[in-house]
């Protein structure tokens, strides 16, 4: 636990839609544990609506999606979509995996935070994380 927090920050790794391919999201989700946050990984084929649910049961900070298929533009206006839906406007929306510059940039726009490319370092993520919690979560 960190000892700027009064618990654990809590992030909920996903991987939603047909994208099998889930190494990356779990070299992040290890990452993240690694650096004393509690992870939440709600393997393969989730469903946006999924996504909010357990987000929602579970009381995260953060909900990371790692996406490879292409269906990024698609996905996270989604989530974002049912997450204001369902009032859960407190939460961080990040993620990451090939998606390109321009579509990151539109992404951002729509609210989802900062995306992050294959290669980048997990260290990067984790501050990027616990900063924004830090910021915006009271608790």
């Amino acid at each position: 636990m960190s000892k700027d927090f009064n618990r654990p920050v809590r992030v909920l790794v996903a991987k939603v839609g047909l994208d099998g391919h889930d190494r990356g999201a779990k070299i992040i989700a290890t990452s993240l544990r690694d650096a004393g946050m509690e992870v939440i990984y709600t393997g393969l084929r989730q469903t946006p609506e999924m996504v909010v649910n357990t987000a929602l049961q579970e009381d995260v900070d953060a909900i990371g999606i790692s996406i490879l298929s292409g269906a990024h533009m698609t996905v996270f206006p989604k989530v974002m979509q049912i997450m204001k839906d369902k009032g859960l406007d407190d939460v961080l929306v990040t993620g990451g995996g090939i998606i390109p510059d321009a579509d990151m940039a539109a992404l951002n726009q729509m609210g989802v935070g900062k995306l992050f490319a294959p290669g980048t370092h997990t260290a990067d993520i984790v501050t990027y994380i616990k900063d924004w919690v830090k910021t915006n979560r009271n608790f």
